[in-house]
């Protein structure tokens, strides 16, 4: 007769065992990955601009936070943030955690309208070349 007690233990230490590999095996290719994107130039988080390492927010995920398109005007970003805001104010019942992010999602497109207008400005300032040879 089996001891219930032995059959247990058993289950027990090859459940842990089958594990542990699993556990390694995701460890070694999680370093693989890594490695691969070190050396590609990172295609990874790595590989994002600096402002959005900087924030640790996309323009993207911004842009879905204040529900506008990426390339909203700053008028737009405003009206969405300014009533996010408020429906999340802690006083009222609201999230300090999603205010947070509503207000970091403004911050990130603020810092992008900016780019854009140096980027506009550097371009209409920058004198065609000259056509003499």
């Amino acid at each position: 007769m089996v001891n219930p007690a032995r059959l247990i233990t058993q289950i027990a230490i090859v459940g842990s065992q089958i594990l542990g590999r699993a556990f390694v095996d995701a460890y070694k290719q999680a370093a693989k990955n890594a490695a691969q994107n070190a050396a590609a130039g990172g295609t990874g988080r790595a590989a994002l601009d600096a402002t959005t390492r900087k924030t640790g927010i996309s323009v993207e995920e911004a842009a879905q936070i204040l529900n506008v398109e990426r390339t909203a005007s700053m008028e737009e970003i405003s009206k969405s943030y300014e009533h996010l805001f408020k429906q999340n104010n802690p006083k009222e019942g609201g999230s300090f955690y999603l205010q947070s992010k509503v207000y970091r999602a403004k911050e990130r497109l603020d810092m992008e309208l900016k780019r854009r207008e140096e980027a506009e400005a550097t371009k209409n300032t920058t004198p065609p070349p000259s056509s003499e040879v």
